[in-house]
C-alpha cells in the first residue's frame, strides 16, 4: 500500500504504528531472554536453610512502548521494589548479588548466571535485537540493508 506524505509529521504517523509493533517484539524479545536468565538463576542453586519465596523470579517487568516526542520507548527491567521479603538484603542488593553470579553474596561454585548482563549479551550485545527489527521492517515492506 502507497501512502502519500508530505511533511515530517506525516511521515512520523505513517511510521507510527510501524515502530510501535517493532518495539513491542523487541520489548518482548529481552523481556522473554531476562525470565530465561531469572529462571536458570533459580535452577542454579537448591538452597538447604531456607525456603525461597521466589520474588526475583518475579520481577521482571515488561513496559509497554509508547511514543514520547519523535520516539518509540519501552523498557525491560527487574522491579527491585517488589521484592520486599529478603531478610538482611534489599532488592537492589539481591538483583546486584545475581549479575554478578551470587546467591546471597556467596559464590556457591554452580554455573550461575549473571543475569542482567547475559539477558543484554543475548540480546543487545550479539546483535539480535538488530536482527529481530530489521526482519520486522522487512515483514512490513520495508527494504532494509545492513
Amino acid at each position: 500500500m502507497v501512502k502519500r506524505v508530505s511533511n515530517m509529521n506525516e511521515l512520523a504517523a505513517a511510521l507510527k504504528p510501524t515502530m510501535l509493533g517493532m518495539v513491542n517484539e523487541m520489548t518482548e524479545r529481552v523481556y522473554q531472554t531476562l525470565n530465561y536468565f531469572l529462571q536458570e538463576y533459580y535452577d542454579s542453586y537448591d538452597p538447604e536453610y531456607y525456603r525461597r519465596q521466589r520474588d526475583f523470579l518475579r520481577s521482571a517487568v515488561k513496559v509497554e512502548p509508547k511514543v514520547k516526542g519523535n520516539k518509540v520507548v519501552a523498557s525491560v527491567f527487574i522491579d527491585t521494589d517488589s521484592m520486599d521479603s529478603y531478610y538482611g538484603a534489599t532488592g537492589d542488593q539481591v538483583a546486584t548479588w545475581a549479575d554478578q553470579g551470587l546467591h546471597g553474596g556467596l559464590d556457591v561454585g554452580h554455573n550461575t548466571p549473571h543475569v542482567w548482563t547475559n539477558t543484554i549479551e543475548s540480546t543487545v550485545d550479539n546483535g539480535e535485537l538488530l536482527k529481530l527489527a530489521v526482519e520486522y521492517l522487512k515483514s512490513k515492506g520495508f527494504a532494509v540493508k545492513l
